[in-house]
C-alpha cells in the first residue's frame, strides 16, 4: 500500500486535487506560502484550469486564501523545485495518478483510510486482489521527457526540440504556428503576444556575410511551456510514446 505523503482529495467529477499549502509544507520551502505560490503561477499555470483559489478558516479563525491544484500542476511544481523533496513529491503524485487510471480501467474506485488507498466496496477489493495476483514483474521506470527538460538548463534550437517529437524543424514550426504560439515575419519566427513576455525564448543577433541575422533559442522555461501546451493537444515526445510501463497498484512490487 502507499503511505499518504501529501493529502489528496477528489472533486465531484472524480478529479484528484492537491492543496497548495500542503505541498508547500511537504517541500519545506523557505519562502512564505503566499509569495511562493505566486512565483509558481508564473510558470504558465492558469486559474480555473490548473488551480482554484478559495477561502478557508485558519487556526486564528480569520479566513485565508487556499489553492486547490490539479494533480498535473502539483507534479510540475514538484519537479520545478529541483531537489530531493520535490522528486519524492512528484514520484508520489505519479503513483497516485497510476492508481487512479488503473481503477478507472478496472471499474472501481478507492478511498483513503488511515493513509492507505483501499477499494470502496467488496467488488473493488476482489478486482484489486485479482489484479495484484497477476502482477509478477515491473519494469524499471525510465526518466521522463519532463525530467530531462528540468535537468537541462541550456538553450536549445528548434531543430533539437523538433527531433524529440519526431518532426523536422519545419513541421514543428508549423505546429506551433497552428496553435497560435508563433508567427512568421520576414523569414523569422516570433512569439505571439500571449507568450512573448514569458521568458520562453532568448534571441541574439549575429553577422552572416555582412548581414545581421537574429538567432532565437528556447529556454528551459520555454521548453517546459511547450511540453505542457503540446501535451494538452495530445502531442507528446517520442520517448513518451515508446515508454511502456507496468502500473503498480499502491506502490507494491
Amino acid at each position: 500500500m502507499m503511505n499518504e505523503l501529501i493529502p489528496t482529495e477528489k472533486d465531484k467529477q472524480g478529479n484528484i486535487l492537491v492543496s497548495g499549502r500542503d505541498l508547500h509544507k511537504f517541500l519545506e520551502i523557505g519562502k512564505d506560502f503566499s509569495n511562493w505560490f505566486k512565483d509558481m503561477i508564473k510558470y504558465g499555470f492558469e486559474e480555473g484550469k490548473d488551480f482554484t483559489p478559495f477561502l478557508a478558516k485558519s487556526h486564528g479563525g480569520r479566513p485565508r486564501t487556499e489553492y486547490a491544484m490539479t494533480l498535473d500542476m502539483a507534479k510540475e511544481i514538484s519537479m520545478i523545485q529541483r531537489n530531493e523533496k520535490g522528486k519524492q513529491a512528484r514520484q508520489y503524485f505519479i503513483k497516485i495518478e497510476e492508481t487512479y487510471k488503473h481503477e478507472k480501467q478496472l471499474g472501481y474506485s478507492t478511498k483513503n483510510v488511515g493513509g492507505y488507498q483501499v477499494p470502496d466496496d467488496y467488488r473493488g477489493a476482489l478486482l484489486l486482489a485479482a489484479d495484484l495476483q497477476e502482477q509478477v514483474d515491473t519494469m524499471k521506470p525510465k526518466a521522463s521527457y519532463y525530467d530531462q527538460l528540468i535537468a537541462n538548463k541550456s538553450l536549445m534550437v528548434t531543430t533539437a526540440i523538433a527531433k524529440d517529437y519526431g518532426m523536422s524543424a519545419k513541421e514543428f514550426n508549423k505546429v506551433l504556428h497552428k496553435l497560435k504560439v508563433q508567427y512568421k515575419l520576414g523569414g523569422q519566427w516570433f512569439l505571439y503576444s500571449k507568450y512573448h513576455n514569458r521568458g520562453w525564448t532568448s534571441s541574439a543577433t549575429r553577422i552572416v556575410d555582412g548581414t545581421p541575422r537574429i538567432t532565437t533559442k528556447w529556454t528551459q522555461k520555454g521548453r517546459v511551456g511547450l511540453y505542457r501546451l503540446l501535451k494538452k493537444h495530445d502531442i507528446v515526445p517520442m520517448i513518451e510514446k515508446l515508454d511502456i510501463t507496468t502500473v503498480t497498484i499502491g506502490g507494491q512490487q
